[in-house]
């Protein structure tokens, strides 16, 4: 029977001829057979590619005589991307099918498989009639498309497809005659010697096992690799090739690969005929029959030597650009190291420079008083001396308010923290507060009603408050408002600054705002440092904010500044919400008793300063106690472990070879209860701090007045 229609170019065809022509070979929807599906899997390992399909485009439909990788019998003709390959003269290439307008909406490309990259070569009949396409897809794009040697072997194969179509509808129109029979087996004779044909035109190593294992064929790629003839290669013992060092790890894996009956890739390092060693990537795929029985496996290789060559110098490139960086980072550390030395410097010359400045101020007044007071006692004259004493005096105070100023900057001042209403405190401040910054400054309170409880000094917060709406008083010279808020709040991690340590909880904020001339940004970052003042020269001493931030500290709490130039500033407290049960009644002031009153009770006093200890023994004695001396801790833990009846206990905290705290602890273990006064002038308080103390215990903070110490023995005494 002659299927032969009128000849036509291949430009000059019509889609009623095509599939009449299509029709003719009675190919669509029979069974697989292995002379397409080698052709297919062949396609996929020389163009390295995970799909091929032997395509024959329909009218409604597009049908896969064979399709290796795709996982479908059929697609819907607008689904093709073959269909548009049938224009081309031989061959379609496209390397990024989402680029190009013809294909990105195709059903395979946006959705499964998600193919990127499509050549396929035309399946022409030699009347030039298209049907199909030998293709090869791609899930990534090829922005090279295909090498000279796969788009060659592309074409070859689609050749070959259509001599296995001719041949197999020569065997339909023969298939009684055994005439027939014998023209098939020559044209399969033929279809394998273009098959060697096709094989050795490829660059590449090729191979074709057997069912046993021994190969079948191999190309001449693969001989020249070896240096060997085509009978040599077919029993060539390649393990002689592979280098030692790979040798027992690529017999395990081919062992495995060979035994999984699934496609399999090796690499390894192969000796080439003259000498030289290089990597080669093979993928071996099997080979069924028409039963699906395992007929052996086809194989080719890809030599990857400049690959891996590349992936070496970046890994090289990659340990040295990390011992760079850490060469460069430990010097960045030591830099850094060297900056925080410096700054550290930096600050503690500022500290002792602002207390050496502050101090012999303060000592000029206090010397300078005591030697006028000596030469007036010299020349008679006692008519003046109440001025010096007064202003030694005055300048002695001052001394004190600065050490007190320094404990609290370094969060080591002794507190007596108590459940404290701050909002009442606030109110109770309003009108010394109006008297400070006086009448061209409106005082505003914004006091948030239900507020929490917090257990502060309620003293060193009257002050931190007072301090602030001095500041702003300063900040205003023309004038100005002060608006004074609390508020209850509740702060998470996301809220805090991490540098400040600061914790999230539950706080009472107290937020001081003034509308005068703020801060400029590049300081606004030092206003809590020691001795650091925006005042002019003798009009600030620089430890206001910094007191302020201590105190907050120490009350586990923390202090934040916000300013703008021009538009003023805002300082907040944030102290820890105090958790009480009920209230707590502040202590009542005992009633003053005449010293004759006291009695005679018996008091010790421990305090290795002479002078210091003189005055508090003489105090004593005025108020007529009996009064026992020690000038160190074991001194008066002996006289503590006799029996004289001490009634009250005076020690100074720092004691050599035993502290008071221990002192006194030791002092209780005998004498139940003894009343206790500590006496402090420094950091050694945070031995008191730590911790509550028990009831009979009281603190009095150095330098002291006399009236002051008089008072503190007579509320412990009464109490």
């Amino acid at each position: 029977m002659n299927h032969s229609v009128a000849p036509t170019s291949t430009e000059n065809w019509t889609e009623e001829q095509r599939l009449e022509a299509l029709e003719s070979y009675g190919i669509l929807d029979t069974a697989p057979e292995p002379a397409f599906d080698d052709i297919a899997k062949l396609a996929a390992l020389t163009c390295d590619t995970p799909i091929a399909l032997v395509s024959l485009v329909g009218a409604e439909r597009q049908w896969f005589k064979s399709q290796v990788g795709l996982g479908m019998q059929e697609t819907p003709r607008s689904a093709s991307i073959c269909a548009t390959a049938l224009h081309e003269k031989d061959l379609l290439v496209v390397p990024d099918l989402t680029r190009d307008p013809r294909f990105s909406s195709t059903a395979l490309v946006t959705g499964e498989p998600h193919v990127r990259f499509y050549a396929g070569a035309v399946l022409r009949t030699p009347q030039g009639l298209p049907l199909g396409t030998v293709c090869v897809l791609d899930h990534k794009p090829r922005p090279q498309g295909l090498k000279e040697g796969q788009a060659f072997t592309l074409r070859v194969l689609a050749r070959q497809v259509m001599t296995q179509m001719q041949l197999r509808r020569a065997l339909l129109e023969r298939e009684k005659a055994l005439s027939e029979q014998e023209d098939a087996l020559a044209g399969i004779r033929e279809s394998e010697e273009r098959f060697r044909v096709i094989a050795n035109s490829a660059p590449v190593p090729i191979w074709v096992t057997s069912r046993t294992g021994p190969r079948e064929f191999t190309n001449f790629a693969y001989q020249e690799f070896l240096g060997v003839s085509y009978d040599e290669a077919l029993t060539f013992d390649w393990r002689r090739a592979i280098h030692p060092d790979h040798l027992p790890r690529l017999l395990k894996e081919q062992v495995a690969g060979e035994s999984s009956g699934q496609t399999f890739t090796l690499e390894c390092v192969y000796k080439r005929a003259d000498g030289e060693w290089r990597w080669l990537r093979s993928i071996s795929q099997p080979r069924f029959g028409p039963h699906g029985e395992r007929n052996g496996f086809i194989g080719i290789a890809h030599d990857i030597t400049a690959s891996k060559q590349a992936e070496q110098d970046l890994q090289q490139m990659n340990q040295l650009l990390e011992e760079r960086v850490t060469e460069a980072l430990a010097k960045q550390a030591q830099t850094e190291e060297t900056l925080r030395q410096s700054q550290k410097m930096e600050a503690v010359g500022q500290l002792t420079g602002g207390l050496a400045h502050d101090f012999n101020n303060l000592l000029a007044g206090i010397v300078g008083s005591l030697d006028l007071m000596r030469m007036r006692l010299a020349q008679g004259r006692t008519e003046a001396l109440e001025r010096y004493i007064d202003g030694a005096t005055n300048s002695a105070n001052r001394a004190a308010a600065l050490t007190h100023r320094l404990l609290a900057f370094s969060r080591r001042q002794p507190l007596a923290p108590r459940p404290v209403d701050v909002n009442e405190l606030i109110t109770s401040m309003e009108e010394l507060l109006r008297r400070t910054t006086g009448p061209s400054i409106q005082i505003e309170l914004g006091l948030e009603s239900g507020l929490w409880a917090t257990l502060c000094d309620p003293n060193q917060l009257e002050n931190a408050i007072l301090n602030l709406v001095i500041n702003a008083r300063d900040a205003m010279p023309d004038g100005g408002r002060v608006r004074i808020e609390t508020a209850n709040t509740s702060l998470d991690a996301r809220d805090l600054v991490a540098e400040d340590e600061e914790r999230p909880g539950s706080y009472v904020c107290i937020s001081v705002s003034d509308t005068g001339v703020g801060i400029d940004p590049a300081i606004l970052d030092k206003v809590f440092d020691p001795f650091f003042t925006t005042k002019p020269l003798g009009q600030g001493t620089g430890l206001g904010l910094s007191m302020i931030y201590g105190f907050a500290k120490q009350s586990d709490g923390y202090a934040r500044i916000h300013s703008e130039v021009d538009r003023g500033t805002s300082v907040k407290l944030y102290l820890p919400r105090h958790q009480r049960v009920e209230e707590e009644v502040a202590p009542q002031e005992p009633e003053q008793v005449e010293r004759e009153k006291l009695g005679a009770a018996t008091v010790l006093v421990v305090e290795d300063e002479a002078i210091v200890r003189s005055l508090i023994v003489e105090v004593l004695e005025d108020l007529g106690y009996r009064v026992l001396e020690a000038a160190d801790g074991p001194a008066g833990h002996g006289i503590l472990q006799s029996h004289e009846p001490i009634a009250l206990l005076i020690t100074d905290v720092g004691l050599p070879g035993m502290n008071g705290r221990q002192l006194a602890d030791a002092a209780r273990e005998r004498r139940p209860g003894l009343k206790t006064i500590f006496v402090t002038g420094y950091a050694e308080s945070a031995m008191l701090t730590s911790g509550k103390l028990d009831p009979g215990m009281m603190v009095v903070t150095k330098p002291f007045a006399v009236d002051a110490l008089e008072d503190n023995i007579r509320k412990i005494m009464q109490a």
